[in-house]
């Protein structure tokens, strides 16, 4: 009865063996096919090899036939190639509101779509950090909640963990409750957020998933974006995300930059190659931006020290110039 039933699987069971045992470094002959199969209560004779492997390459499967380094077949395209599979893996395992176990359960996966060849350069190197990790296993569930919320368009409750310190200077998680209307989620400075509305504000507001527990999507409708931001017709993340600083929400003005040459290639990679350039010296040159105004934004101004300069709106200036002014006391105070 096995054997009648792994017949019927037999494609089915040569695909896996060409996925797992080949690649263009390592072709499979029919013989070897054949020994494979013979794993899996399969039988099979070397010729049938050749017209199954042909009804795959039919049906749309890359099998090519080689005869170096030896004659046989081997699956030339994959679902992903050998160096996408890296690129995902390391964006895995560096990526904070996934957890340990969640990244290894997820390399594994992905190491599943190599062969065992490219396999074993593939877990030489792999390490991931335990220490910079979240440790909420909720957070995959959330997200698939947070999701069809927004699909919905249905409010969602939660609970949001905040550390503080105790009164004997113990670092303690406090929890507290929120009902927010849902408009996104966005994967940004190595975490991940929810970008929503909480109702007792006109305003958007950012949680970083990862420290989100308990979601529930109730039966009350969204409160529409159009009320709380400047998008009518959709939620542009992109262009959203790419106006803030550190996720901190704020007011969003047009700001008018005086910057050194030296930093031209900070600034095209912070707002982008499409920002308005003007009054372009030997030394330096200006260009006019939109950007949300918060003590992130405060802090990447200061960041560069005399390399760049707000020149525009004023209120802008002064709170830099006050930040300023606070660090020098604190330094000077002695």
């Amino acid at each position: 009865m096995a054997v009648r039933r792994g017949q019927k699987l037999k494609l089915l069971y040569i695909v896996k063996i060409l996925k797992e045992y080949s690649d263009e470094e390592h072709p499979l002959s029919a013989i070897e096919i054949c020994d494979y199969l013979s794993k899996f209560d399969v039988t099979a004779e070397r010729k049938a090899i050749y017209d199954d492997v042909e009804q795959l390459i039919d049906f749309g499967y890359d099998i090519i036939k080689t005869r170096l380094p030896k004659s046989g077949y081997f699956l030339a395209s994959r679902e992903f190639e050998t160096p996408e599979i890296y690129l995902l893996a390391d964006a895995v395992r560096t990526a904070k509101f996934i957890t340990s176990k969640k990244s290894r359960e997820l390399v594994k996966k992905l190491q599943g779509m190599l062969s065992k060849y490219q396999n074993n350069n593939f877990e030489n190197g792999i390490f991931i950090n335990c220490d910079s990790k979240c440790n909420n296993e909720e957070i995959f569930y959330n997200i698939d909640a947070i999701s069809r919320a927004i699909t919905d368009k249905k409010k969602i409750t939660f609970k949001f963990a905040v550390k503080q310190l105790s009164e004997n200077r113990e670092i303690v998680v406090q929890y507290k409750e929120y009902k927010i209307s849902p408009y996104a989620q966005t994967w940004q400075d190595d975490h991940y957020y929810l970008i929503g509305n909480y109702e007792k504000y006109d305003n958007l507001i950012h949680f970083r998933i990862d420290r989100i527990h308990n979601v529930n999507i109730t039966e009350e409708t969204s409160r529409h974006f159009s009320e709380v931001s400047e998008y009518k017709d959709y939620f542009d993340v992109a262009d959203y995300t790419n106006k803030l600083f550190g996720m901190f929400g704020g007011v969003l003005e047009e700001i008018d930059f005086k910057c050194s040459k030296s930093m031209l290639e900070q600034i095209v990679d912070r707002f982008g190659d499409n920002i308005f350039i003007r009054n372009v010296t030997d030394t330096h040159f200006s260009f006019t931006t939109r950007a949300v105004v918060s003590e992130a934004f405060v802090t990447f101004v200061m960041n560069y020290g005399n390399k760049i300069q707000v020149e525009k709106p004023e209120y802008v200036r002064e709170k830099i110039l006050n930040r300023a002014e606070e660090i020098k006391k604190i330094y000077s105070a002695d």
